[in-house]
């Protein structure tokens, strides 16, 4: 067993920051695990759902595992997963598509694998002021004249065919080919009938027969390219679309939580070699990070503006605390000083928020194959494998019984029975009014109206 004897490194230098696993052992940490790997590097983006990983350093919850971990961001998600690939990471915040993509050889081939899924909901689309005077013409609005939320895609619909008309492209940014955001932000223009194009094995530009046009611009980077007019809106975690509406540059006009109720984001990625080389240091980390993901949960969100000048911080997020305390606490401004409650924008413990559901993971994979990323047909068998090679629930429900036993969390706070697959989500919490089931994707890809199913497969 390691033992430490007790002193903290508080180093803080170019970007990373290190907490060092040397506290007494005490009663309470008698059980610790003999960890295989002590000294861990973990990368993050700079967005406010990679909370669970600064909690975990700043509550020491790390250190009560007898892990020292240095916290590193990273300049976009694609140097992240190389970084892990290559073992210059041990794991990193990674967008849930990431680790299923790289496992089915889209893109970077490599078996990513994730104990931990990190929240749910967490992100906006914003559109430019120019783009949102057109589209406000084509709003509902109440009896106090404000905006009827969700806001459709229908109302961005005639802009972008007078766009088109007049031989313009209607350019729009997300984050990442396998992000969270790109399915979205799809989702969501598909909805309204405006097609977000398709991918293919010779064209990866995902814009086959587009009538928006999605590019990749990394999050920090989505105001100011907004402003710059290269794009005319955008899908982003947050505090970026907040940073839109403090800036005075964009209004965001719906997000994801109401796209699709309480729908997975970020998960923890690691390689399937570091877990089955390291297996105590792989459920020692996800320890650390269940008891983070309860720290900013807990008590009606009452940590949430502890954790906001936490990721205020230069070495997390390194945005305004305003900027995101406008969404970490329950509440999210649209239009300037149309601020409106949405207490699940960010979720990172309630609802089995933390579990790695096989049916999450269908979803991603349905939208790949949607937008034609999975160029060929697949049988529904194949999305439960790659799910299950991919996402490793045996692995958290163990961390997870330790830390009841230890006394940090609580029996009903887990899926114990669960066979990995969330119950159907009703078509009245997507806005499409489609229901999702992840134990029939190729059923759902069928009741999709935009979008590759059966048979179908994309040339060019």
């Amino acid at each position: 067993m390691n033992l430490f004897t007790t002193w903290r490194n508080g180093l803080v230098a170019a970007g990373a920051i290190a907490v060092a696993a040397m506290t007494p052992v005490t009663s309470a940490q008698s059980d610790m695990l003999d960890v295989e790997k002590d000294e861990l590097k973990f990368g993050f983006i700079k967005l406010t759902d990679m909370a669970p990983l600064a909690i975990a350093y700043e509550r020491g919850y790390f250190e009560d595992e007898g892990l020292f971990v240095t916290l590193e961001p990273q300049a976009n998600w694609k140097v992240l997963l190389d970084r892990v690939i290559t073992g210059q990471l041990d794991g990193a915040h990674m967008l849930a598509g990431q680790p299923l993509a790289a496992t089915i050889g889209f893109g970077t081939k490599a078996h990513i694998v994730t104990p931990f899924s990190m929240d749910l909901n967490g992100n906006g689309i914003t559109v430019s002021n120019e783009i949102w005077a057109m589209m406000k013409k084509h709003v509902p609005h109440d009896a106090d004249g404000k905006p009827i939320h969700p806001i459709k895609a229908d109302a961005l619909k005639p802009v972008v065919e007078q766009f088109k008309e007049e031989g313009k492209p209607f350019n729009m940014g997300m984050v990442f080919p396998v992000s969270t955001h790109n399915y979205e932000l799809r989702y969501w223009l598909a909805s309204g009938g405006i097609h977000p194009g398709f991918y293919s094995p010779t064209d990866v530009s995902g814009q086959i027969e587009a009538d928006a046009l999605l590019s990749v611009t990394p999050p920090p980077q989505m105001p100011a390219t907004l402003e710059a007019g290269t794009i005319y809106g955008y899908c982003v975690g947050e505090p970026w679309n907040q940073a839109a509406v403090f800036k005075g540059i964009g209004v965001p006009v719906i997000t994801d939580y109401q796209i699709w109720k309480n729908n997975p984001e970020k998960v923890f990625g690691l390689t399937k070699e570091f877990t089955e080389q390291y297996p105590n240091t792989t459920l020692a980390l996800t320890k650390a990070l269940i008891r983070a993901a309860k720290w900013l949960d807990e008590n009606d969100n009452a940590n949430r503006m502890e954790a906001v000048e936490i990721l205020a911080r230069s070495e997390y997020v390194g945005a305004d605390a305003e900027v995101i305390a406008n969404s970490m606490t329950g509440t999210f401004e649209f239009e300037k000083g149309d601020k409106r409650a949405i207490p699940d924008f960010n979720v990172f413990y309630r609802y089995y928020a933390t579990y790695p559901y096989y049916s999450d993971a269908v979803w991603y994979l349905t939208q790949m194959r949607r937008w034609g990323q999975i160029a060929e047909p697949k049988p529904d068998e194949w999305y439960h494998e790659i799910a299950k090679s991919v996402y490793l629930p045996d692995i958290y429900l163990k961390a997870a019984r330790m830390l009841v036993e230890e006394g940090h969390v609580a029996e009903e706070d887990f899926p114990w029975d669960t066979d990995g697959y969330r119950a159907p989500t009703p078509g009245e919490d997507i806005i499409d009014g489609v229901a999702y089931d992840g134990r029939f994707p190729n059923a759902y890809l069928d009741s999709l109206i935009i979008g590759l199913k059966g048979d179908q497969m994309v040339g060019g």
